[in-house]
């Protein structure tokens, strides 16, 4: 016996509920030029820079903070720029199609 006959044992009269599967609402303003996604080596370490966002700052800061945490890097928002530490073009071009945003990669 698993466990859901012994549930249905101790109430048989709960009905399961059905659970939707909602999408994330994203509230960042979406554009129409493709936000550039670049690599670049500084003092030796390879890093990934996006520019080319030309919504509000506090949307592209918060973009930036979410590409941290998925790829669990470091990185910073400076000059409208948002750099990240290492090479994560694909991972970051694929998170922000998910999003909708229109990604061009440049170099390499």
């Amino acid at each position: 016996m698993d466990l859901q006959d012994q549930l249905k044992n101790l109430f048989p009269d709960h009905v399961p509920e059905e659970t939707e599967e909602q999408q994330e609402e994203s509230n960042i303003w979406l554009q129409d030029d493709p936000i550039i996604c670049k690599y670049e080596k500084r003092k030796g370490k390879p890093i990934t820079i996006l520019e080319g966002y030309t919504g509000a700052d506090e949307d592209f800061k918060l973009l930036a903070k979410e590409l941290k945490q998925k790829l669990s890097v470091g990185g910073s928002f400076k000059n409208d720029k948002i750099i990240i530490q290492g090479d994560y073009r694909d991972k970051i071009m694929e998170i922000l199609k998910d999003k909708g945003f229109n990604v061009k990669r440049v170099g390499g």
